[in-house]
């Protein structure tokens, strides 16, 4: 353990580790030549970014920090509400509303905080993504600055420093245009401005494509090639900076990506399905709505009258659809929902206060795009068929990049096939510097990978849930190593 070593995690939103390619990201593939590949690696359900990255930052699943998707009902007060926790301000309102409970985990800021230590962060993400991987940074006087929105931003006079030596704050471009500016303006304000002034003990630097443009063009789009290549330029002048200065200084580095993407193929509607079977259907709560649809690739369904009666009635309608992938609902059992047909939510680590009633992915397969990219699924947004989606848990919306380098790392150019997780980053920063771990935490230390750790191979089990309803069947297939679980993913025919 060593409390004088420093932590760089960089994260690529939407990144299919398959597209880290030496033509596509020299920069990466130089970076997997320097440290360790995490070829097992996985996230959280549901794959949605404002879910994965409080994961990353409580090294906890969904269940544990409370962030159950991009978009959740609030069901604490009276009446119930909407939130889409996009918004950093809303974000912070309901913080200080809760009494600093937004997030029902401790996070890495808080915890680094408490132990003397400091946490910066700068991303080009939306502005509640922003804030979520440091959502008390003011309260610790720590640097928290988006590449676009003022709102994220703090403290002032950091931000007026870093627009007076990089530029201003570039705005945020049309969605259908890949964000270069954004990306620009993080790192060199990172390389010319944090770095030599503050030198943080962590950093999590987020690049918030290729996620946005895969959404708006494919996942293997040249559109979408042409910001992963832009990205992996932009990572290539931190890379270049670390050998130069930062390894020098005990900075370690983590890539990550919180996600990957699959093809939508068919647009269906949920709302439409759901009145045609008799519910009065809305995307927020009011008088006349008797189950909320939140919107997104994640379904999320939320009942006025949580009945298992109607958790039942509700199952059995989506069930019957075509689109319908793994459905969840409170636990009956072990394994059993207490709809039939359905699986208990706590096996996605879904059971949290805020959780849907009734949660389902769409039903995916191993189509290939048109891009040649494996993974194809039926959706429900406003777009046309052939972009990019995720949230749900086909094994490549589930896949992320995981890549470790630094002196804490040694077996340079090396392969690690043992299933890991983004949970597993935290206590794993933690365990190096001398800070115990809160019990939260649900990641494991990665061992396998450490100076000091051993070499022992763990243990790992796979394990199978099913569920039935007339001619609907699923499976979901997670994996245990030690006392740590990682979701493979799930399936539906039927």
């Amino acid at each position: 353990m060593n409390s004088a070593l420093r932590f760089l995690i960089v994260s690529f939103d939407g990144l299919r580790p398959d597209l880290v390619s030496p033509d596509l990201t020299p920069n990466l593939c130089r970076l997997r030549f320097l440290g360790v590949t995490l070829s097992n690696h996985r996230t959280v359900y549901p794959s949605e970014t404002r879910s994965v990255f409080p994961s990353l930052v409580t090294g906890a699943t969904t269940n544990q920090h409370g962030m159950v998707g991009n978009k959740y009902v609030d069901r604490s007060v009276a009446p119930q509400r909407y939130i889409d926790t996009a918004d950093a301000v809303l974000l912070r309102q309901l913080d200080l509303e809760s009494g600093g409970q937004l997030m029902s985990a401790p996070t890495l800021g808080e915890i680094l905080a408490a132990s003397g230590k400091s946490l910066a962060v700068l991303a080009t993400n939306t502005p509640g993504t922003t804030r979520l991987f440091h959502h008390k940074a003011e309260d610790f006087g720590h640097i928290r600055l988006s590449g676009h929105f003022r709102e994220a931003c703090t403290p002032d006079d950091v931000l007026a420093e870093a627009e007076a030596r990089v530029g201003p704050l570039p705005p945020e471009p049309p969605k259908v245009e890949p964000d270069t500016a954004g990306q620009d303006w993080i790192t060199s304000t990172f390389l010319e401005v944090i770095w030599p002034k503050d030198r943080p003990d962590v950093t999590i630097f987020s690049y918030g494509e290729p996620d946005i443009t895969s959404h708006f063009h494919g996942t293997g789009a040249e559109a979408t090639r042409g910001i992963i290549a832009h990205c992996d330029r932009q990572f290539g002048r931190l890379l270049d900076w670390w050998e130069a200065e930062g390894r020098a200084a005990g900075v370690q580095i983590i890539a990550i990506s919180d996600h990957g993407h699959i093809t939508g193929h068919t647009r269906v509607s949920v709302t439409d399905s759901l009145r045609d079977a008799g519910f009065r259907p809305g995307i927020a709560p009011a008088a006349d709505v008797d189950v909320v649809v939140v919107p997104g690739q994640v379904g999320a369904l939320y009942l006025a009258d949580p009945s298992d009666e109607q958790i039942g009635r509700l199952v059995a309608t989506i069930t019957s659809e075509p689109w319908c992938g793994p459905v969840f609902s409170r636990a009956k059992n072990e394994t059993e929902g207490v709809a039939p047909g359905s699986l208990g939510n706590h096996l996605v680590f879904a059971d949290h206060a805020r959780a849907p009633d009734v949660s389902f992915s769409f039903r995916a397969d191993d189509g290939v795009d048109p891009f040649g990219l494996l993974g194809s699924t039926f959706y429900d947004n406003d777009r046309p068929t052939g972009l990019g989606v995720h949230g749900g848990l086909h094994p490549k919306e589930l896949a992320g990049l995981g890549i470790v380098a630094g002196s804490a790392f040694p077996a340079q150019g090396s392969v690690s096939t043992i299933p890991s997780g983004i949970c597993d980053f935290a206590p794993t920063l933690l365990h190096i510097l001398g800070i115990a771990p809160p019990e939260s935490m649900s990641g494991r230390v990665l061992h396998e990978v450490l100076e000091h750790g051993s070499k022992l191979a763990p243990n790992v089990r796979s394990e199978a849930f099913k569920a039935r309803l007339g001619s609907f069947r699923q499976v979901l297939r997670r994996v245990h190593v030690g006392s740590a679980t990682y979701i493979e993913g799930g399936t539906a025919v039927g």
